[in-house]
């Protein structure tokens, strides 16, 4: 066969695709690597010819068999190489390995289906942006098993987005094969979406180039678009775990072009594959050499001394009023924030018209998704990749966890695993809590689950403290992914600055500040609680102190991950007990770290616990018993008693 100079270009970069992966799984052999390999031996072409397509201002999303997208795409064998062995010097500072890397508008991460949404946003990024670039990712016929795929290829279409996923077909999700788990035509599930399908291989060189000319050129044409490649996985899936029949791998390697061309074109292939391991002997002899990944050295500060303000409320607005006029006036000042989330647009304005009269507005940057909240955290992970800062609504934040992969394994890992290359803005705001008979599905208070995630911030509003002034903050300066919870019952409350007689309403001087309510005298116990309690608190108090004489301080901390524990520290120095109540279950629970935070710090601070929560039980639509298991004003007051003195020791006036 004779090629062109533009097909041997390609052959000779899917060589040196094939000789790093080969090194790679040598150098595994020996020791000299961390983790696991996932080679695509077989697959070269798929990169080295769409990299002939795809500029460098699209962006491209790989799976955990990226090596030969990422060298198609970026030539960094040498930065490839490095951050494979784990050294400072890898495209990710040796924090990514093998599936995850980085590089200008290149990432790849190892969840499967999870990069699928985040594809979407980066592709709304570009259509917002009005630009002519195409987001393109990269998934094997085994991700089809994955919900999030369909959830973002609907919204794909919907909207219209410049998105090309490419399907690499091998037939196989590791040693399965692929009658044995996936059912249908593959492409079929894409032409429902009405997405247009492309079909080709990698056994046909030309067929392959034209056929990524065309899916690409439709893409960029504001379309979307799926390209299927059949293929096949000559090697492995991971290392050496091959239980595939030898002798279909076999037939694998005799169709498989390299190994044609080689016999083709021996000389040629020679040549190529020698260039090829001098660069890599090269890159493994430096990086050999280099350090390895270390530690960050800036730690997060969450012990500090603290200063105490009055604050100046000079409203007494209703709460989801302040968050939608706050909205209302960033999106003026900042064309990159876009909302997305279910029924947020007019005339509906979202459940507890948050977003009432948004869309109205900014029609193009408020947008009705369907119901589908993996997708939409994923979109919303995409959109601050690509430098929008999304405000991603949750419509209830027992649904929260349909988009925990995405909180988790994406968007709270990208910064660090990717060495910092990127920020990630992402805002994820959803109600919380009981109190109004939503029942089992829609009451829960989950957010225990969501705090310890590192690099994300969990935040929860109270009627105490303006949102707005949250949100202004979190516009002006976020970097990393936010959680933001707001309980549904406060959103009809009023910001609120003043205290009953003997009490003072304080500000700490935090970056997110603690609320306290300090009593004039010394405190016999100290109630700390968040959010929605907060009110349920503050009648405690004052009924505590008019009728049995009980004296107490509330803390009430607006972050609740990271956070100090300063001011819980500093009222129990005084009081010596704490009373801890929280709406959400309270085994391992928020309440459960602050205890062990404080006696971590000291064992003299702290000589008796109490913790009011919900009951070990889900939560009923019955009005009534929903009260009554949820942590209330009777059984806040009872424990705060026996607290105090032991219980029937303290009868009221």
């Amino acid at each position: 066969m004779n090629y062109t100079s533009t097909q041997k270009d390609i052959l000779k970069t899917a060589i040196l695709i094939r000789c790093t992966e080969k090194r790679l799984l040598d150098l595994f052999s020996q020791g000299k690597l961390y983790g696991t390999v996932h080679t695509c031996i077989g697959q070269e072409l798929t990169g080295a010819v769409l990299a002939r397509f795809l500029n460098e201002d699209d962006y491209k999303f790989s799976n955990h068999r990226c090596h030969g997208h990422c060298i198609a795409f970026t030539d960094q064998v040498e930065g490839l190489i490095a951050e494979v062995m784990g050294k400072a010097a890898g495209l990710c500072g040796g924090h990514g390995g093998s599936q995850h890397l980085c590089y200008q508008r290149f990432f790849s991460n190892g969840i499967q289906g999870g990069f699928v949404p985040i594809t979407a946003g980066l592709a709304l990024g570009e259509k917002l942006k009005g630009t002519k670039n195409i987001a393109c990712c990269f998934i094997g016929e085994g991700t089809l098993g994955e919900g999030s795929v369909y959830e973002s290829a609907n919204l794909i279409s919907k909207w219209a987005l410049p998105a090309l996923i490419v399907l690499e077909n091998n037939r196989y999700s590791q040693s399965t094969p692929q009658e044995m788990t996936i059912a249908g035509e593959l492409l079929d599930r894409f032409a429902a979406f009405g997405i247009e399908c492309f079909e080709t291989s990698t056994w046909d060189l030309e067929n392959l180039y034209n056929t990524a000319q065309k899916a690409v050129e439709y893409c960029r044409s504001g379309k979307p678009a799926v390209m299927r490649i059949q293929t096949d996985r000559l090697m492995a899936h991971s290392k050496g775990d091959d239980d595939r029949p030898k002798e279909a791998v076999a037939k694998f390697w005799e169709k498989d072009v390299l190994s044609i061309f080689k016999k083709e074109n021996p000389e040629l292939y020679q040549k190529y594959e020698t260039e090829a391991n001098k660069r890599i002997d090269k890159a493994v002899e430096t990086a050999l050499k280099a350090p390895y990944a270390e530690e960050p050295k800036q730690k997060i500060s969450t012990e500090k001394i603290l200063q105490w303000h009055k604050p100046d409320i000079k409203t007494n607005e209703r709460l989801n009023e302040l968050i939608r006029d706050c909205f209302n006036k960033n999106m003026k000042q900042n064309d990159k924030i876009v909302m997305i989330g279910e029924d947020i647009r007019d005339p509906y304005g979202g459940s507890f018209k948050v977003t009432k009269g948004l869309s109205i507005e900014f029609p193009e940057r408020v947008l009705n998704t369907a119901i589908s909240e993996a997708a939409i955290a994923g979109i919303g992970n995409g959109l601050a990749i690509n430098g929008m800062l999304p405000v991603c609504e949750i419509m209830f934040g027992d649904f929260m966890t349909l988009a925990f992969d995405q909180i988790m394994n994406h968007a709270a890992k990208f910064p660090y695993m990717y060495n910092w290359q990127i920020n990630n803005p992402l805002i994820i705001r959803s109600p919380m809590g009981g109190g109004r008979g939503y029942g089992p599905t829609h009451s829960q208070s989950l957010e225990k689950f969501f705090l310890g995630i590192p690099q994300t911030t969990v935040l929860y509003m109270n009627h105490r403290y303006n949102p707005a002034d949250m949100y202004d903050q979190l516009f002006s300066e976020i970097k990393n992914p936010v959680l933001f919870f707001e309980n549904k019952q406060l959103y009809s409350k009023r910001l609120n600055g003043e205290t009953e007689k003997g009490f003072v309403l304080e500000y700490s001087n935090e970056h997110w500040p603690v609320i306290r309510i300090r009593p004039e005298a010394k405190p016999d116990v100290t109630i700390v609680c968040y959010g929605g309690i907060l009110p349920v608190a503050e009648k405690v108090q004052i009924e505590a102190f008019d009728n049995y004489e009980i004296v107490s301080e509330i803390i009430c901390p607006l972050c609740l991950y990271p956070m100090n524990i300063q001011a819980v520290y500093e009222s129990l120095e005084q009081s010596g007990k704490m009373l801890i109540v929280e709406e959400g279950y309270s085994f391992a629970a928020w309440g459960s770290e602050i205890v062990t935070r404080i006696l971590e710090r000291s064992t003299s601070v702290l000589h008796d616990v109490k913790r009011v929560s919900m009951s070990e039980y889900p939560i009923p639509c019955s009005g009534p018993l929903e009260l009554q298991m949820l942590p209330n004003e009777k059984s806040v007051l009872a424990a705060l008693k026996e607290l105090v003195a032991p219980v029937g020791t303290i009868d009221a006036k």
